[in-house]
């Protein structure tokens, strides 16, 4: 087991750009969290339409959010944060503010181009926090922004929801998309460097798509993908056992601990002396996921849960941090934005994957087909980066004087 350092941690609280960056983070990725349980209390309650309607409108605006990932992250590379932020800002204000006061029709209209031009607020954050610290303090400041996120999950939407129920839900989705607005023009005012001193800016010359979008970042997008397909799946599967048990009010108890869980992986991970593979840490989450199969009752799931939470956000983080190293500097933006998209569809998918197996064959089986999925996934990133090093490995050979 590779020893902890807490040395990374102890320089990151005296470090004022990602201190700023951290800051930044929580002020716009809280209302993102906040906005997608809210619009579904909204299409549902103050609507007045199905569940399907409303799940409906989410798939759309986060299908919206997917494709424009790679696309604003590529903008974000070739103009900089301040040219790219202000028109999101725009669009953002003017569709929140008509969103909440229309019909179903145009607010699914709305939040598609909401979507589209959303704030790129999670590639710009990981971009800020990653040139605020030397490369050897890099996994300890995702972790820490890891863990912030973290919090953000785990407190925003359950103060929306109960906001939601004191006030009406066109108020406070108004308000809570506003003040992601808000952080967004935080960002635009304090401009938070993107790039370490030396490394390629805004616009330099093109670097060629095809000399970097190849099998060892796909390889790690991939493992992206199925650590939130395993994390989706999880949480239909949570809701499932706990319905099956006839508890459904103890859901958050049970989600409250698998977060918490992570939050503690995440700063652990951090503080270790060494990197684990992403792929490694893809199927140790795996394995630790199945067995909540067989957990039936709050105590025996919340018990397991906190266990599997231990490899949620290091799972995350180390996709992070191999996927940035392994792409020139002057496409961080786009790969972050491919890489967030990757997680964006992981996500779609595990639901249905989990759902699928829940009908078939009882609540434990959703943890075990996400878990399957992932594995899977895991060995084959394991072979791949095993072919990326034989391949290299080769070309040195053969370059080497005899």
């Amino acid at each position: 087991m590779p020893a902890l350092d807490l040395s990374p941690y102890r320089r990151a609280l005296t470090n004022r750009p990602l201190r700023t960056a951290l800051v930044l983070g929580a002020l716009v990725r809280g209302p993102v969290f906040a906005g997608g349980v809210l619009l579904t209390v909204h299409v549902v309650t103050s609507l007045g339409r199905s569940y399907a309607e409303a799940g409906l409108v989410s798939a759309a605006a986060t299908v919206a959010v997917a494709v424009s990932g790679p696309w604003r992250g590529r903008l974000l590379d070739r103009l900089g944060l301040r040219r790219v932020v202000l028109p999101s800002i725009a669009v953002a204000a003017v569709c929140w503010s008509i969103a909440p006061f229309v019909g179903y029709v145009p607010l699914l209209v709305l939040a598609v181009v909401a979507g589209l031009f959303v704030i790129p607020s999670f590639s710009i954050i990981r971009q800020a926090v990653i040139a605020a610290v030397p490369e050897g303090d890099r996994r300890s400041a995702i972790s820490l922004d890891a863990a912030a996120i973290e919090l953000s999950f785990m407190a925003m939407p359950a103060l929306a929801v109960w906001a939601a129920t004191v006030w009406d839900t066109s108020w406070v989705l108004l308000v809570t998309q506003l003040s992601g607005v808000l952080g967004g023009v935080a960002l635009y005012v304090v401009n938070p460097p993107m790039r370490q001193a030396g490394e390629t800016r805004p616009g330099g010359g093109p670097v060629p798509w095809r000399s970097w979008f190849r099998l060892p970042f796909l390889a790690v997008c991939l493992a992206a993908a199925a650590s939130t397909l395993v994390l989706s799946g999880t949480d239909i599967g949570v809701v499932a056992v706990m319905r099956e048990a006839g508890t459904p009010a103890q859901i958050g108890v049970v989600l409250a601990l698998w977060g918490l869980g992570s939050l503690v992986g995440g700063l652990v991970y951090g503080a270790l002396h060494r990197p684990i593979s992403a792929f490694w840490l893809l199927a140790g989450l795996a394995v630790v996921t199945a067995p909540m199969a067989l957990a039936h009752t709050t105590l025996t799931l919340s018990a397991v849960a906190f266990v599997a939470g231990l490899l949620c956000a290091p799972t995350i983080t180390a996709t992070i941090d191999q996927a940035t190293r392994v792409v020139p500097a002057a496409v961080r933006g786009e790969a972050m934005g491919w890489h967030g998209s990757f997680m964006t569809a992981g996500s779609a998918v595990g639901a249905p994957v989990a759902g699928i197996a829940i009908d078939e064959a009882g609540a434990g089986a959703g943890f075990v087909a996400v878990a399957v999925v992932g594995l899977g996934v895991a060995l084959l990133g394991v072979g791949a980066a095993g072919a990326v090093r034989r391949a290299r490995a080769d070309r040195a050979a053969q370059a080497s004087p005899v």
